[in-house]
């Protein structure tokens, strides 16, 4: 039985919905669910130039307080109907380690849950490109790196640069959406059998005592398809007793609990 979902979003999200939290909770008591974390996407590092066109992929460190204020008081109203984790999901920008420690020395200590993900690849020195945004930039990506399996590589490069970096004490133990890489799949398909990758991100993640996020959200994505990392994978890293998170990484409060009684048996 799955009774939680530890990967969601709120209205702070700014490229997400504007559900309000409670829209959240209420689906997420719906549906029977016992435990949740809100994983807003934590302000990029300082010094760091968001590169997609609306500058909108995390909340601004203005809205930050308010964010973990609002968590505090639904996780407070809620006490004796469901355990609210409140979360961030932080990004891994390779370069931008020490800022990223030193936000989480600030405000670890205010979080009952975290998530590490790589959404921002370094294709050149001080050059970055937000791997996920559109399947437009994507395309980019590919031309900038030569290859697709250039892009896999790099990707899965810095992947394990963040499951192996330390942040601080306040360093996330889950890591987020594996197999990002192949949200546009079916546009961009392999040649190459990315499954030496995988392979070693899980074992990478062994090394490092992560969990892993079982992430709904690409069965949903129109050129993906799939669970983030794919269901193969999933039971690889059960093998290696890599526990296992459940998210649905819902923007709306209509997602929450997406695809949960058909990943069930994974658990």
């Amino acid at each position: 039985m799955i009774n939680h979902d530890n990967h969601i979003h709120t209205p702070f999200c700014p490229h997400g919905s504007e559900d309000a939290i409670i829209n959240y909770i209420e689906r997420a008591l719906k549906l029977g669910l016992t435990n949740i974390s809100f994983t807003e996407h934590a302000p990029l590092p300082k010094g760091f130039i968001d590169t997609v066109p609306g500058k909108d992929s995390a909340m601004t460190y203005e809205s930050l307080a308010s964010y973990l204020a609002s968590c505090l008081e639904v996780k407070k109203h809620y006490s004796d109907r469901i355990n609210i984790n409140i979360g961030l999901e932080v990004d891994y920008i390779e370069g931008f380690e020490k800022e990223t420690t030193d936000f989480l020395n600030e405000w670890g200590p205010h979080l009952d849950d975290s998530i590490l993900s790589v959404h921002f690849l370094q294709y050149v020195q001080g050059k970055y490109i937000c791997l996920d945004y559109g399947v437009t930039t994507f395309e980019e990506l590919v031309t900038k790196c030569g290859s697709l399996k250039n892009v896999y590589q790099l990707y899965y490069d810095t992947l394990l640069k963040s499951i192996s970096y330390s942040l601080g004490q306040y360093t996330p133990k889950r890591v987020g959406h594996i197999s990002l890489v192949r949200k546009f799949q079916q546009l961009f398909p392999r040649t190459f059998d990315d499954s030496s990758f995988l392979e070693e991100t899980i074992q990478t993640m062994v090394r490092h005592n992560k969990t892993l996020d079982v992430n709904a959200a690409g069965l949903f994505k129109e050129h993906c398809q799939e669970v983030y990392p794919p269901i193969s994978w999933i039971k690889r890293a059960k093998q290696l007793n890599v526990p296992l998170v459940y998210g649905s990484d819902a923007h709306a409060a209509h997602q929450v609990g997406q695809a949960r009684d058909s990943l069930i048996n994974l658990f």
